[in-house]
């Protein structure tokens, strides 16, 4: 089972990716195996040397009764000190954010890729849109040779 952000590819530029743990409760981690997850505008943010993910939304647990969890709640990340120390300097200084890439699964653990992106502009999508219909238009007319 893996999510994966599209859109994050398409609006950053991804420098660099970390792959780190995530605290979840038990009813979370039933609606992540069961697909009921979305990483499309969430965040995250570095709050008192701890990292936060912001606005990530995990469904609730049709069987979670009273023990449900709060939809969009803010979840702490697992890194170590020096990640953490590395990735507040960029993110003050150059101007970085902290986007989730991918969610997935490793020996039964949930991790997150997570993404150290700066955004694009608008004349930069278009490229991007250009590029990827060259692309295409290329692999129809060899396909078809």
């Amino acid at each position: 089972m893996e999510i994966i952000n599209r859109r994050a590819k398409f609006d950053y530029y991804i420098e660099d990716t970390y792959e780190v743990g995530i605290v979840l409760k038990g009813t979370e981690i039933k609606s992540i195996r069961g697909g009921k997850a979305n990483i499309k505008d969430s965040y995250a943010i570095i709050r008192n040397g701890e990292v936060y993910l912001i606005n990530m939304f995990i469904d609730h647990y049709k069987e979670g009764n009273i023990f449900n969890h709060d939809e969009t709640r803010s979840r702490k990340l697992l890194l170590h000190k020096n990640e953490i120390k590395k990735l507040d300097n960029k993110l003050k200084l150059e101007g970085y954010t902290l986007i989730p890439l991918k969610i997935y699964f490793v020996r039964g653990k949930v991790k997150i890729e997570l993404g150290l992106c700066k955004g694009k502009k608008n004349f930069d999508k278009r490229e991007s849109i250009k590029e990827r219909d060259l692309k295409r238009e290329m692999e129809r007319k060899l396909k078809y040779k």
